[in-house]
């Protein structure tokens, strides 16, 4: 009788195990819903009964433990709900604390939703097994979370396109396996933290439109997996390490709209890897080197709106490809080089320099 009783609590206990998710998961998620509001695609609908682990849109679960992993909801994706509503998503309300109680969660994504406000709830450092966050495209404001750094597993962090103000956190430098940080167009202030190249795995570092100060540290050259650095539309100042120039897989380098000063370094035109720089609207000095070579490929090679002179290097023309050049708005002087690439280049290339001449402005 007794071995019959225990079969059935068993029984019992396994039916409850696969109808219904962990109370403390539930619960969580049932606060995230109540401190947000998406009435057009209805999507929270879905998000009823006692087993978040079915069938709950954006949730997903490990199917072994049922504890809820994954909270990814995207107001702009392919998903077919969005696909065929014919518009994207919008929603208001702020982020629920509660959400820190899904300790399980290695994915939390809530972007692209244009209406998300509120505070980044600081205890989301604690989510220890997190290993992607993305809350871009929100209105969220408030600061990053002091203890970021804690967040050891973390890969992606992406808070683009909001309203977060204060300093990039100091502790961000101990995320050393996170590979994209995405921080742009938003109110941050201070400079790029001291120890950024802790950051080794770090192969895209986009932080424009912000209002950083200071100047480049010079051991961002030392991060051997950076392949896209963005720092544009900044209030960067001083001048560029020459150790950018060696960083062998840069590939992308952002620095436009800033306060930079000195001179070109010469290692930065004559990186073979480099494919984008544009280093407009800054206050750069002194002389284009005449370093390009057989291997110089730029699809974007912007030096405008700074204080170049001198003349355009002939070595140029020896450049495997260059797209599109701009060197308006100088003090470059003399004849425009004939030839390859410069055949193909507007007058908009050249304009608003001292004295330059030559195809495609006027006969010299």
């Amino acid at each position: 009788m007794r071995v019959v009783l225990i079969a059935v609590v068993i029984t019992l206990l396994c039916a409850i195990s696969v109808d219904s998710c962990l109370p403390t998961d539930l619960a969580a998620l049932e606060a995230v819903k109540a401190s947000l509001t998406e009435s057009n695609l209805g999507l929270f609908n879905t998000w009823s009964g006692t087993d978040c682990c079915l069938n709950w849109y954006g949730v997903s679960c490990d199917p072994s433990t049922r504890r809820v992993v994954d909270l990814n909801l995207r107001g702009e994706s392919e998903d077919p709900i969005l696909s065929k509503s014919g518009q994207s998503g919008f929603m208001s309300g702020s982020i629920a604390p509660e959400i820190c109680n899904l300790d399980s969660l290695t994915t939390l994504v809530l972007a692209d939703w244009k209406g998300l406000s509120g505070q980044i709830p600081q205890c989301l450092t604690f989510l220890s097994s997190l290993r992607v966050l993305d809350l871009t495209g929100n209105k969220l404001s408030g600061v990053i979370p002091t203890d970021i750094g804690k967040l050891k597993m973390l890969r992606v962090l992406n808070l683009a396109d909001n309203q977060i103000s204060g300093d990039v956190p100091a502790s961000i430098v101990n995320l050393a396996g996170l590979m994209h940080l995405d921080l742009r167009n938003n109110k941050l202030t201070g400079g790029v933290p001291a120890g950024f190249s802790n950051m080794k795995m770090l192969s895209r570092a986009l932080l424009s439109g912000n209002q950083l100060t200071g100047s480049i540290p010079e051991s961002i050259g030392n991060m051997p997996r950076l392949a896209d650095l963005d720092l544009s539309r900044n209030q960067i100042s001083g001048s560029i390490p020459d150790s950018l120039g060696n960083m062998r897989v840069l590939s992308t380098l952002n620095l436009d709209g800033n306060a930079i000063s000195g001179e070109l370094p010469t290692t930065l035109l004559s990186n073979h890897g480099l494919g984008i720089l544009n280093l407009s609207r800054n206050s750069i000095e002194g002389s284009i080197p005449d370093v390009f070579h057989g291997n110089s490929y730029f699809m974007v090679l912007d030096l405008s709106y700074n204080n170049l002179k001198g003349k355009i290097p002939g070595t140029l023309s020896s450049a495997k490809y260059i797209g599109h050049l701009d060197l308006s708005h100088n003090h470059l002087c003399g004849n425009i080089p004939m030839g390859d690439p410069f055949d193909h280049m507007d007058a908009s290339s050249f304009t608003n320099n001292d004295c330059l001449c030559g195809n495609p402005l006027s006969t010299c």
